[in-house]
């Protein structure tokens, strides 16, 4: 497994991670567009890809402009293996070595997501 900056080629790899998760889908996949992704993780903020045999897994990426995690996801076929904790973990190191701004992360009620918040919260 290889955790690096995401790149604007891994987007079209990306998308289909996103489109895979069981939890916060999207209602209406052609929404986010290729093209938010790569604003995203080059002009308003970083993303990272978690690689494994040259596939995207899994990936985050926060927004330095509205000081929010805009997306961290792990293909369901790779949950459970320590990938989002290490994503989260590199976003979070980059986002406060940028700003000492509060980041937030919207998500639904009862969604394993808002653990991730909590858990940086306490160290």
């Amino acid at each position: 497994m290889v955790f690096r900056a995401a790149l604007v080629s891994d987007i079209q790899q990306i998308q289909l991670v996103r489109n895979a998760v069981k939890e916060n889908t999207l209602c209406n996949p052609a929404l986010v567009e290729d093209i938010d992704y790569e604003e995203y993780t080059t002009v308003r903020g970083k993303g990272w890809a978690a690689v494994d045999d040259c596939f995207v897994v899994g990936f985050s990426i926060v927004d330095l402009e509205e000081n929010n995690i805009w997306a961290l996801f792990v293909h369901p076929g790779h949950e459970a293996t320590g990938i989002g904790k290490e994503l989260h973990r590199l976003m979070l190191s980059w986002y406060f070595e940028q700003t000492n701004e509060t980041v937030w992360l919207g998500t639904e009620y009862g969604q394993r997501q808002k653990n991730f918040i909590t858990t940086w919260d306490e160290k």
